[in-house]
């Protein structure tokens, strides 16, 4: 149900909402406006001391024809000492000590030339007192002018925001219903709103709340000068129902004023009701995607799930916790938590038993590879449907030292998993996979190619049991992605670290992934591995400035610098090999390869992985190579 506009915030902004804007559209001719007033100070402080000298009776009358004239030259004198000292320069709401101290100068300057001209011209009818007390008076004059509007400002501010700083004034991108709702929201919280730009043509010239629809959203372009400029401190970005290519469009456009840009929450966010339009968030991964998000026909997920029990291994995990979510939406009978790490099994049952209070889950501490553990789980449990997720999947860090344990968590724990939930009588086993299966030249990748070829097997070996596999892209924001790295060295200041020029990924969300693992097992035949079409790939260098730019700053002012690709790291992934044949399904933009058959001798070698041999990385990559035929690591073993 939409939220009702409060009164006050129909009826527009406030006086001191107004006031602000008004002080804020000044303030780009702050020069001139300054000695202008500064002149007229002079000339004030200049009848006031005639006053003190002078009294009331004789203050006008007793003046020499030529004051007028000595009056415009101490104005002169007054001008080019402020100029001399840059007075003009300084913003009045910062007014200090240093203005202060430069205001001393320019009034001792001007009242000694002064006062020495007319002496000197032989003007003796301007008593002497004047010009001695004239620049004192006149720093008493522009310091209280300067006091007065600062505290002004101050007052205005503190009306306007209460206690949370510096005014903030918004552009808002977008005419619709949530632009009507989000300005109810955004004057409650002091924000003062400019207006709203839109693309539609009937709404130009049109209000909102009290706000200007003023004009489409090209008056973001740089050769466009609207009177915002030099205004606004945030761009809005107010299009939840808008196509992602509009959206990012908006945003392109937003990048380019060098501000701040914030954005509502997405039509996702506010169908799930877990958030409202007027809370404002930063610009997330998930909005830089720039295509179609891909929805996947879900009629048969519920058949899948609805009243079965469902395992989910690396439950806490970036895509294990959101398969958590989803899956839950289903309404299975049982939901098993299978987590490594403590923490990450607390939070993400703690987010399931309050936004899920009717489900049933059972949380268990457990690793893959620990067979007779994960054994007990499903024969205790029965799951029907298990989604495989717990992986180590750091290329860097799984290349160097790591190897060993990679290839034992990554293989030996797929195969674990995998017969464990074949010998408890599964219906399906879904594994999560990733491109870097396809042609890998790093431990990571040829592990999870080995994986791969294990759930192959099994398929072979258990019949009864639906063994499948999913493999897609990066996933924007996960654990250990590139977003949320560069996100802190923007929010640290920079440089922004890219390892090359040139690389690129093809990149999906983690609900997109997983649905796209949901969809898997649902209409997965075993022996399948299901493949995305996620469109074109994405230079990390673009998207390390997009979120440069949409944190309202310059690559000058936060630099970008490449530092190398790291071990086992490519300039581009592929999602399929030369080799794979696929074919459509009736699913748009999803397609299945068949996996390649397993090694005749991958059994032994898995016998051999299980008997925890210790190995150098060098040792890891030859095991590797001999059951992935298409590896290739950097540094031969």
């Amino acid at each position: 149900m939409p939220t009702p506009i409060p009164p006050d915030a129909a009826a527009g902004p406030s006086f001191w909402q107004r006031l602000d804007l008004f002080l804020a559209r000044l303030r780009p001719h702050r020069e001139p406006l300054s000695l202008a007033i500064d002149a007229l100070v002079v000339v004030a402080c200049w009848n006031i001391t005639y006053l003190f000298r002078l009294g009331f009776e004789r203050w006008v009358s007793a003046r020499p024809g030529y004051d007028i004239g000595v009056l415009a030259g101490a104005v002169l004198a007054y001008g080019l000492a402020s100029v001399l000292f840059k007075v003009p320069q300084s913003m009045w709401r910062f007014s200090g000590f240093g203005e202060i101290k430069r205001l001393t100068l320019a009034c001792a300057l001007a009242g000694g030339v002064t006062a020495a001209v007319t002496m000197g011209l032989g003007l003796v009818k301007v008593p002497r007192a004047v010009l001695a007390l004239h620049p004192v008076v006149t720093l008493m004059g522009l310091a209280i002018v300067r006091i007065a509007y600062r505290m002004t400002y101050e007052h205005a501010r503190s009306r306007i925001a209460g206690s949370h700083g510096e005014v903030r004034r918004a552009l808002v991108l977008g005419a619709g219903e949530a632009a009507r709702l989000l300005l109810a929201g955004l004057q409650q919280q002091g924000w003062v709103v400019l207006g709203l730009l839109d693309d539609d043509p009937a709404k130009r010239g049109a209000r909102i709340a009290g706000v200007p629809v003023l004009g489409p959203l090209a008056l973001l372009a740089p050769g466009a000068e609207p009177g915002w400029r030099g205004l606004a401190t945030h761009i809005v970005v107010a299009m939840p129902s808008a196509s992602p290519a509009q959206r990012r469009r908006a945003f392109d456009l937003a990048a380019g004023t060098g501000l701040p840009v914030l954005t509502v929450p997405s039509a996702d966010e506010l169908r799930t009701g877990k958030t409202r339009v007027e809370r404002l968030r930063d610009i997330e991964p998930d909005d830089l995607l720039g295509r179609e998000p891909v929805v996947l026909d879900e009629s048969g997920v519920g058949q899948t799930l609805k009243g079965k029990t469902v395992l989910i291994t690396g439950a806490g995990g970036s895509i294990g916790s959101e398969l958590c979510r989803q899956v839950a939406r289903f309404a299975p009978a049982l939901l098993v938590l299978y987590e490594l790490s403590e923490y990450n099994l607390y939070a993400i049952e703690q987010e399931l038993g309050q936004s899920e209070p009717g489900l049933d889950l059972v949380r268990l501490i457990g690793d893959v590879k620990d067979l007779p553990h994960i054994r007990q789980t499903c024969a205790q449990w029965r799951p029907h449907v298990v989604f495989h997720a717990a992986a180590y999947k750091h290329v860097p860090l799984m290349e160097e030292l790591n190897a060993l344990a990679a290839l034992r968590n990554n293989t030996l724990g797929t195969y674990h998993a995998a017969l464990a939930a074949a010998e408890a009588g599964a219906e399906r086993f879904v594994l999560i996979s990733t491109d870097k299966a396809v042609n890998p030249t790093n431990v990571m990748g040829a592990t999870k190619r080995a994986a791969e070829m294990v759930v192959s097997q099994m398929a072979a070996e258990h019949p009864a049991t639906r063994f499948m596999a999913v493999r897609f892209g990066n996933v924007l924001g996960s654990s250990g992605s590139v977003i949320p790295k560069f996100k802190e060295q923007i929010a640290r200041g920079g440089p922004v670290t890219v390892t090359h020029p040139d690389i690129i990924r093809y990149f999906m969300t983690i609900p997109e992934a997983a649905r796209l693992v949901l969809q898997a097992a649902a209409i997965g035949q075993s022996g399948q591995v299901l493949v995305l079409d996620m469109g074109e790939p994405v230079k990390i260098v673009d998207l390390a400035r997009d979120l440069i730019r949409l944190a309202g700053h310059t690559v000058q002012e936060i630099p970008i610098v490449f530092s190398g690709l790291r071990p086992g790291e490519k300039l581009y992934e592929e999602l399929l090999a030369d080799a794979d044949d696929t074919v459509a399904t009736e699913v748009p933009r999803l397609r299945v390869a068949r996996l390649d058959g397993g090694s005749r001798g991958l059994g032994e070698w898995l016998l051999r992985l299980g008997r925890g041999l210790p190995a150098s990385d060098v040792q890891v990559q030859g095991w590797l190579c001999e059951i992935v035929a298409e590896y290739r690591p950097q540094q031969a073993p």
